[in-house]
Order: C-alpha cells, then structure tokens, then sequence
C-alpha cells in the first residue's frame, strides 16, 4: 500500500476546503503516515490520529501519543506535544483521509448501494446471490457485502451492529476486497450513513433507491421526516446510475432528485409498465413467487423461493441492478431463484404444519405494512401471532406504528426485547402496548424472546386453527444490546428450530 506524507494529508483536505489551520507542522511535512486511525486503542508507531465522536476525552489522545501518535486532525486544538491539523468538519475530514490512507479502493472496485427504508438487506443479498452466481461462471472471486446483517469482506466476516459503519471502517472494507480479488461490493446506506458524512467519498456506481416511510426520527437521529428524507437524497449525489421505485411515495420528487444529480437514471415498478424494469403476472405457487420481468432487452419468467410477494419489488430492484451490469440472464434467474437473506423471511413448520414461525428482521412501519399484508394474503385462515419489540431511546414513532399495525392484524401480541440499550424493557413495551391495546387485548409483556417463543408455540398447540407465528426485529443476531454493551444471546432462529422440535417430538406418533 503507498504511504503518504503529512504534507500529503494537509494538502488533501486543503483541496477539500476542511483545512482551518496547521499547528507546529513545519517539520513533519514529509514525514510518511504509517497509520490512519480514529481509536485510540488502535493505533502504532507514526499513526495520524483523527479526533472525532461526542464522547471524546483528551485523556484518549494522550493514551494514543504514548503508543504512536505524532500527529492528528481535529475540529479543536487541544494542550498535547505534537502537531495538529485543524479542520471545519471533522467528518468530512476523516472520510476524504480514509479513502486516501486506503489508495481510493472504491474508484476500482464496483459499489452497488441499496438506500431506502424498507428491503435494503433483502435485496443487498438478492444482488449479492446474482453476482455471486456470474463470479463462479466466469471462475472469479465471490462478492463483498456491508449490511445491517454482516459484513464480510474477503479478510473480515462478522455479525454487523450497525447498517453502515464509518467512513474509515467502509474504505477498509473496499481495501480487503479489493485485495482479495474482489471485483464488486454490495453495501446498505443509512440515512445516518447519509447524513453524518460516512459515505462522502463512495461513488456508487449503482445506487437504488427502494422507498420513503417515517422511521429513524428521533432526538439523536434524524429531528423530522424531511430531515430523514432529505438525508437518503443524498445518495444520489454520489451515484453514477440511479434505480428508482416509481412504486413508492414521493417517487415524483425522488425522480426528480435523482434526474438532477445522478449521471443516469433508470425507474422500476409492480404497478406501472411506464418504467424501464417492470414486474407483471405475479402469482403464487405453494411457497414460490412466479413473474414475468420486462427490461428494455427481454422479457422473461423469474422464480423467487422466498417467501412474501412484496419481496418481488425487492427482486425487481437486484434484477434491474443486474441488467446494468451486463448479467446475463439465466444467470440472474437463477441467482434470484437460490437467494437468501440470511434471517429474512425465513420460514420454519411443524411437520404436521400447524405451526408455521416466519422469522424476519422487519422492524419499522413500512416493513410490518407489507409483512402482515402479505401474510395474511398468502397464509388465509391461520391465526396471526406477532413477537416483536422496539430499540431503546431511537427511532420513537416505531412504537405508535408498530403496535399499532400488530394490534390491527394479529390475533396475540408479544412485546419482547429488542436492542433496548440504557432503557428499560418494561418502559417500552408499555409504550408500544398502550397502541396493541386499541385493537385487542390478547397480549403479553414477555421481556426474555425465548420465553416468549415457546409461549407462542405451547398456545398455539392447543388451538383449533392453525397459527403463523411473525417473529421479528432479531433474525439470526446473537448479540443483544443492553446499555452500551452488545451481550451475547441465542437467536431466534436457534429458538424456533428448539421450540418446533419439541413439538414434533410430542407428537410424533400422531
């Protein structure tokens, strides 16, 4: 990897208009930059070191000068022996650093970007199956992915935390890829991501844009909805070819955003053929979605195993994504008909089939709408049973929608933990339960998801009617956060396949 000097990184953000001023500098300039590193619990001899975060304490600096630092980046000048270089937007500053510190990976691998609030795992994993499908045709490496999911990165694989990290982790990310042999990244934007500047040096060589629902409003979020869908705008300043879902609201205004910033614009859609990509003769048969698919090239029939007809707009936007990047077709069908989202839609029965635990990540108000839509559509007659909770101190308004759409379709509600952070369980199943409640009285504040799975089953079990149970928020996450610290505990995956089994083997000479 070539080094950079300190004269380097000072006329970088000097180019960027973020330089304020260079203190005690003179003589490092062409001293070369071993590391670039925001944590002070990470760095080495010769790191530049970059001040960020609203919890930062001088303290962290100084522990980092005994272990390497010679000079760092801040927004402040604070009283430690080594240079420092002032910037006006420390953000900006740490994101244009990174992708020099990393040789700009991104202007060599491709980056698909999947921004909106509802489906952008489902069908950051949808692409990611395509290409993944084409790299083993063609004898090449698979495809990178940063989600709300995992990240994995050719060198890192992990349980991600967050649905976009920070700006010097991304460049980090297209770095390993790259030098794995990577030649393509498929990656979710947030709209903190968006906002917060972690993606101002990502060019999306795609960049879709799914829909626009009221979710991530808050006090250390997003202040109001314009600021929320303003901030997911901004992706299209940074994308070379923009997808839009001419199905979603605002699509008018998001076109329009989208045809001004962004070098090329492409539209798709379940409701209307005026659009470049457009999906028509959808059906279901037994657990599978049949579609035609009409591009500006073919038409043609498309197989989806997954679960749940609105995830067609899903495979629509990967479909379209794959057209662009010259996929040939039998392989996107093929890779749309394998593809998983790992704790997405996932669905789990009782041999018998009475039960059926569809398990999900689906979390705010536009992702409950279409779940318990679709499934009371595709699974008729069965009773309705809902698991879910919401993160503590964020994202509010979840609690009114949420409650509110279970209360409306479910015929039992549990209110469970989920990310509850510094707040108590209690509290905030309270405020969800206070919406449930309008509709129906048949819930329970369950705190433990286990213990509330296996309620769900044990109830159902004894019913007349067959139950689907909606188990959502977790997935396969085996981490749970409470306070500032992510503890570890079983997934719901690993609860429902106990849970389920238990039950075939009480009746299994039925």
């Amino acid at each position: 990897m070539n080094k950079y000097s300190i004269k380097d990184y000072i006329d970088l953000l000097k180019d960027e208009n973020l330089l304020k001023g260079e203190m005690n500098c003179d003589n490092i300039l062409q001293k070369e930059v071993n590391l670039v590193s925001f944590n002070s619990k990470e760095v080495e001899e010769d790191t530049l070191f970059v001040v960020k975060g609203a919890t930062f304490k001088v303290e962290y600096l100084k522990e980092a000068i005994q272990n390497g630092v010679f000079a760092y980046i801040s927004e402040s000048e604070y009283e430690v022996d080594i240079p420092c270089i002032l910037v006006n937007d420390i953000r900006k500053a740490l994101s244009c650093v990174s992708a020099m510190y990393f040789n700009y990976p991104g202007e060599t691998i491709n980056v698909i970007g999947v921004g909106g609030t509802k489906g952008k795992s489902t069908t950051t994993y949808y692409i990611k199956s395509i290409l993944d499908e084409y790299s083993k045709s063609v004898n090449k490496k698979d495809t990178a992915v940063i989600s709300s999911i995992d990240t994995y990165d050719g060198v890192e694989n992990f349980e991600s935390h967050i649905t976009t990290p920070e700006s010097y982790d991304i460049q980090k990310h297209f770095f390993n890829a790259l030098n794995s042999g990577m030649e393509n990244v498929v990656m979710e934007v947030s709209s903190q991501a968006l906002k917060l500047d972690r993606v101002a040096d990502v060019i999306f060589d795609i960049g879709i844009f799914m829909n626009i629902s009221e979710d991530h409003i808050s006090p250390i979020e997003h202040p109001d909805f314009n600021d929320y869908y303003n901030s997911k705008l901004k992706m299209f300043k940074n994308t070379k070819n923009a997808i839009v879902n001419m199905d979603a609201d605002l699509a008018s205004n998001t076109l329009a955003v989208a045809r001004r910033d962004s070098a090329r614009v492409f539209t798709f859609s379940m409701k209307t053929k005026d659009t470049d990509f457009y999906a028509y003769d959808i059906r279901k048969d037994g657990f599978n979605t049949i579609f035609m698919v009409h591009t500006p090239s073919y038409d043609e029939e498309f197989i989806l195993t997954m679960p749940g007809l609105f995830n067609v707009e899903n495979a629509l936007a990967a479909i379209a994504s794959a057209y662009l990047m010259d996929i040939p077709v039998d392989i996107i069908k093929h890779g749309i008909e394998i593809a998983r989202s790992s704790g997405r839609m996932e669905v789990f029965h009782t041999k018998d089939m009475k039960i059926i635990i569809l398990v999900d990540y689906a979390h705010n108000k536009l992702s409950f709408e279409k779940l318990f839509s679709s499934v009371k559509e595709e699974y008729k007659g069965r009773r309705i049973v809902a698991i879910f909770g919401c993160p503590g101190k964020k994202a509010l308004l979840r609690r009114k929608d949420l409650g509110t759409i279970a209360g409306q379709y479910s015929d039992f509600v549990y209110l469970v933990a989920e990310d509850p952070g510094a707040e108590p369980v209690i509290d905030i199943s309270n405020d969800i339960a206070q919406y449930v409640k309008k509709y129906t009285n048949n819930y329970a504040l369950i705190e433990e998801r286990g213990e509330a799975i296996e309620d769900a089953v044990l109830k159902a079990e004894k019913e007349d009617r067959p139950t689907i149970i909606l188990l959502t928020g977790k997935g396969r996450e085996t981490r749970q956060k409470y306070g500032t610290e992510y503890l570890p505990c079983i997934s719901d995956v690993e609860y429902t396949e106990k849970y389920l089994a238990e039950y075939d083997k009480r009746h299994a000479n039925d």
